[in-house]
């Protein structure tokens, strides 16, 4: 999927207007429709407030990931990023260990 579709997409999901999308990205309607027919590229800047306004990570927005991050996943992993190597260590192989005991699940 295109830039523009998936923007339109994203942006009908919400209900919204092009022009509620351009006022909460601080640009003008009409650039939010040349966005959309992919006649114009957003700005790296832009294109973050996109990504936040619609509520996807910038790599989903720009078809670099497959699935939708919702906000409180994207932040949960921004505070693993933060954690010293020990840490993590144990984060990770605590969601390991949950994700093999579902699959497991799935299986029986």
């Amino acid at each position: 999927m295109d830039l523009g579709s998936r923007i339109t997409e994203l942006r009908k999901t919400k209900n919204w207007s092009q022009s509620q999308l351009a006022k909460n990205i601080e640009v003008s309607r009409e650039i939010v429709g040349r966005y959309e027919r992919n006649d114009a590229v957003p700005s790296i800047e832009v294109a973050k407030r996109l990504a936040n306004a619609l509520d996807v990570s910038l790599d989903y927005l720009v078809g670099n990931a497959e699935k939708k991050l919702d906000k409180t996943t994207r932040k949960k992993i921004q505070e693993i990023n933060k954690l010293d190597a020990d840490d993590k260590k144990m984060v990770y192989t605590f969601l390991d260990a949950f994700i093999t005991k579902n699959k497991l699940q799935g299986v029986l």
